[in-house]
């Protein structure tokens, strides 16, 4: 229930951009903060962010799946302890990423033109009040919902970008043709979460799900940041596969069409690029 006493729907216009939103001021908060930290109740977090209860709780609840913050009955929410973290890099060779399986569509879920903040200013390097392209989109293989994706664009890069480049094609093919952005390098970090009931509803699955968040900044030839996405993949349609290449093969084979685990397939899928050390594959129900 909103302030107002009215009801909150799920499905109303600007419903993910608010889930994002208040995501994102939380995530400041940790991120500004030492583990061990209290960060402010829920009510206080409600009356600031003008959301309802439910809305920031089932922020909150995301980010403690995710290791991010830690309830303690009676005393409030704190800073989880800083996480281990074990990279997967090769010093020598490249990596190489199979690509996922399937026919691979999108639904626009949001998309619209908003300032950066402050979180997602500094992993662009922009200003809090530069502009960015917001989009939240459903992807579906062999439609079937399987993931949802939260892309921050710089906008000064893509003027003129519309909804039917993120609904069809390859976006970094688009980028690529249309807006002249060769992008070349993503870092990303993958982590185990759990679905909130907003996120269920989208991708079909009961509450609390198991999933998977990958969390990607990609950079262009010149090493500008150009695009900051997080996205959660259904858990019990993917699995992660870690191929380590570990000398030069005799022939270099050409890349395949298809989906990369949380990177739309594009520009990575060429040899000159820096690719992810995962594999995304889709599991085929029972």
């Amino acid at each position: 229930m909103n302030a107002d006493g009215t009801i909150e729907n799920p499905d109303a216009p600007g419903a993910v951009l608010k889930r994002e939103r208040v995501r994102d001021h939380i995530l400041e908060l940790i991120e500004s903060q030492r583990p061990g930290d209290a960060i402010p109740s829920e009510r206080t977090l409600c009356a600031r962010l003008g959301v309802s209860r439910p809305t920031l709780r089932a922020a909150v609840d995301e980010l403690v799946a995710a290791g991010l913050l830690v309830r303690e009955h009676g005393r409030g929410m704190f800073v989880a302890p800083q996480k281990i973290t074990q990279e997967l890099v090769a010093r020598e060779q490249a990596l190489t990423v199979p690509q996922a399986a399937g026919a691979w569509t999108s639904r626009l879920l949001e998309f619209t033109t908003i300032q950066a903040g402050a979180r997602v200013g500094r992993k662009l390097r922009l200003s809090p009040a530069a502009k960015i392209v917001y989009v939240a989109r459903l992807r579906l293989v062999d439609g079937a919902p399987m993931a949802i994706e939260h892309l921050h664009i710089r906008a000064d890069l893509v003027p003129g970008l519309s909804a039917q480049e993120l609904e069809s094609g390859d976006l970094y093919a688009h980028l690529r043709a249309h807006h002249d952005v060769h992008v070349r390098e993503a870092v990303q970090a993958i982590e185990p979460t759990v679905v909130t009931r907003a996120e269920a509803d989208l991708l079909d699955v009961p509450e609390l799900s198991p999933a998977l968040l990958f969390e990607r900044l990609t950079s262009d030839t010149s090493g500008r940041p150009v695009e900051y996405v997080h996205s959660l993949y259904r858990g019990d349609r993917y699995r992660i596969v870690s191929r380590l290449t570990l000398g030069p093969a005799a022939t270099a084979a050409a890349p395949s069409a298809g989906h990369h685990p949380g990177i739309p397939p594009g520009d990575f899928a060429h040899r000159d690029t820096v690719a992810s050390t995962t594999r995304g594959d889709v599991q085929q129900g029972p």
